[in-house]
C-alpha cells in the first residue's frame, strides 16, 4: 500500500491507507479485474486497485472537476496505464462500462441507490460491490439495499487511530470510523 504522504491531494478528501488496505482485500481483486471505483476521489483506491489489477481496467469515476484534476495527476505519478477517468456524476455513464468483477463505492452524492442499481447490471456473477461509507445514513442505506435485494453482505466498522509525536510524547489521533459493506453478487 502507497503511503497517504506520497498522493497528490489538494482540498479534496482521500481513503486513507489503512481503509484503502482493507477495501482493495475485500474487493478480491485478481491481476486481470475489471474494477469500477464511484467517487474516486484523489484516485487513491483506483491507483491501489490497479496495482493489483495490472492486466486489468480501472474505470475512476468522479463529479468533481478539482478532483478529476488530482486523478490524471496521480494516475500519471504512479505510472498506473490501466486507469480509465470518467468525469461523470454517478450513475451517468455506468450504463457503458464494461462487465466488472469488482465494484467500489466511496462517494455517491446521496444517490446510493440509483448508484448500486446500475452497478448490479455491470456486476458479472460471483463479483464483489464494496460501499465504504463515512455516515450512518449511508452505512443504513447500503444495508437496507442489500437486505431488501437478498444480498449476502459482510459489514465492519474501521476506527484507525495514529500516533503522533508531541515533544517527548506520543498522542493518539483518530481519523474518522469507516463503515465498509461488502457484498457478493451470487445471481
Amino acid at each position: 500500500m502507497i503511503d497517504d504522504a506520497e498522493f497528490i491531494r489538494g482540498k479534496v478528501p482521500m481513503t486513507k491507507q489503512e481503509i484503502r488496505a482493507l477495501t482493495v482485500a475485500k474487493a478480491r481483486l485478481g491481476v486481470d479485474s475489471v474494477v469500477a471505483d464511484v467517487g474516486a476521489g484523489t484516485g487513491s483506491i483506483s491507483i491501489e486497485a490497479a496495482l493489483c489489477a495490472v492486466r486489468g481496467k480501472i474505470f475512476a469515476i468522479e463529479r468533481n472537476a478539482d478532483a478529476i484534476e488530482l486523478i490524471r495527476r496521480n494516475v500519471e505519478k504512479f505510472s498506473v496505464g490501466n486507469v480509465t477517468i470518467l468525469h461523470k456524476e454517478a450513475p451517468d455513464g455506468l450504463e457503458a462500462l464494461p462487465m466488472l468483477d469488482a465494484a467500489i463505492v466511496g462517494g455517491s452524492g446521496g444517490r446510493l441507490h440509483d448508484i448500486l442499481d446500475a452497478l448490479t447490471s455491470r456486476l458479472k456473477v460471483g463479483s464483489r460491490l464494496v460501499v465504504n461509507a463515512l455516515t450512518v445514513q449511508t452505512t443504513a442505506q447500503a444495508l437496507d439495499y442489500f437486505r431488501a435485494r437478498g444480498w449476502t453482505y459482510d459489514a465492519v466498522c474501521v476506527q484507525i487511530t495514529r500516533l503522533e509525536s508531541v515533544g517527548l510524547y506520543d498522542m493518539a489521533r483518530a481519523l474518522n470510523p469507516v463503515t465498509i459493506i461488502t457484498a457478493g453478487k451470487n445471481f
